[in-house]
């Protein structure tokens, strides 16, 4: 049984000083309280925040509508601090992604998606991932620890500096985001939940609620507690149409399974002000594995009434997956079964994977607290010995 309440998240390297507080992941809420600890009038959290968000500024003293005692003090307790990035690559097609390297060890990636008048950042959130669905080569690599909220929105701001286009994200290089990188989300829910509230400020970066959409496996009681906070998208990681096969394919399953998780996504929209909305379901086709005709008629059957659309997800292959991507042919007949019983659906493009940032691809450096990295590379190296010896 995986141990939800065990996930390692405290007690683990921070970000900054511990005489300095990084500005860069205050929400509004809390920026104005950070200002009214300094004498100041709330206001100032405004200004602050449109320095650092619409701006990119992480220099005080550039920040020429605050008076110089107050940047001077600023400059005592605070700063503005974005991640360091370690590599930036730039795939034929268009995708960028970056390697960033995390204050303890470790390095996280994040991926932007051109396409056309929109771009889509994936977002990580974990450093590692402390699930362990068996088709994702980021939960491979262990778990180290959780993002801050600096660490997670600071993703954004570098995104958007990359491409030179501060102020106010004025070449529109960031138009949605997914909280779909590295980690699940709704196990650093605090942090996340502060990221994804300076996304949607009008004082941050102003994304509207339906193109910020965070993604789980499947958590739910964070789930629910997701639904009383916050109205951004959300989408499931559901890949397999029924409880035995996703027990064995997304481990969270056995502790809450299928139905748990639907009706989970039922009560998210009945609290939301738009009910019109529905949930994104992604669902990696493995060959062999849950791309048959039988798996699509039986997705068919458990998601007929179900308010949804699905994203069908070619399997994206890594060293040691154990799993192959199925042809086209598997993959169109998937997609009509669902088709032809009024489901919507569609077929992800592959973008990225000449350099690693296409879906399940993400790798980066994980100094894995759980061991499990270690247990994978044993069981790779007896599976390569078998095949050699038999």
């Amino acid at each position: 049984m995986l141990d939800i309440e065990s996930h390692p998240t405290t007690s683990v390297s921070t970000e900054t000083p511990p005489d300095k507080i990084n500005l860069l992941g205050l929400s509004r809420e809390k920026m104005e309280a950070f200002c009214i600890a300094q004498g100041e009038k709330p206001f100032r959290a405004q200004q602050l925040l449109k320095w650092i968000h619409h701006n990119g500024v992480a220099d005080f003293d550039a920040m020429t509508n605050i008076s110089k005692n107050l940047r001077a003090q600023l400059k005592e307790c605070a700063e503005v601090r974005p991640p360091e990035v370690v590599s930036e690559q730039t795939s034929k097609d268009g995708t960028r992604k970056w390697a960033i390297k995390i204050p303890g060890g470790g390095l996280v990636e994040t991926v932007l998606i051109p396409d056309g008048e929109r771009g889509t950042l994936c977002v990580s959130s974990q450093v590692g991932c402390s699930l362990d669905c068996t088709f994702c080569s980021t939960g491979k690599q262990g778990f180290q620890r959780d993002l801050t909220a600096s660490e997670i929105i600071g993703q954004v701001w570098l995104a958007i500096k990359s491409y030179d286009a501060f102020p106010s994200n004025n070449k529109k290089i960031v138009t949605n985001v997914v909280m779909m990188g590295m980690g699940e989300p709704l196990l650093n829910f605090d942090n996340v939940v502060d990221a994804m509230n300076i996304m949607l400020d009008d004082f941050g970066y102003g994304i509207s609620k339906r193109r910020v959409t965070l993604s789980t496996s499947g958590v739910v009681p964070a789930l629910d507690r997701l639904g009383d906070i916050s109205q951004v998208s959300l989408a499931i990681s559901l890949h397999a149409p029924n409880d035995e096969l996703r027990n064995q394919l997304v481990p969270i399953n056995r502790r809450y399974p299928i139905a748990d998780l639907l009706a989970a996504c039922r009560r998210y929209w009945e609290k939301q002000s738009d009910t019109h909305r529905v949930t994104t379901v992604e669902y990696i086709l493995l060959a062999g594995v849950n791309d048959s005709t039988e798996h699509a008629r039986e997705l068919v059957h458990l998601l007929k009434d179900f308010p949804c659309k699905i994203n069908l997800i070619p399997f994206n292959p890594f060293p040691s997956s154990g799993y192959e991507r199925p042809s086209k042919n598997a993959v169109s007949r998937f997609w009509q079964i669902l088709s032809d019983s009024h489901i919507v659906s569609t077929i992800r493009s592959t973008r990225g994977d000449d350099i690693d940032a296409a879906c399940g691809q993400l790798v980066g450096l994980v100094e894995d607290r759980t061991k499990r990295s270690q247990r994978h590379r044993a069981k790779s190296s007896q599976v390569q010995a078998l095949e050699i010896t038999g």
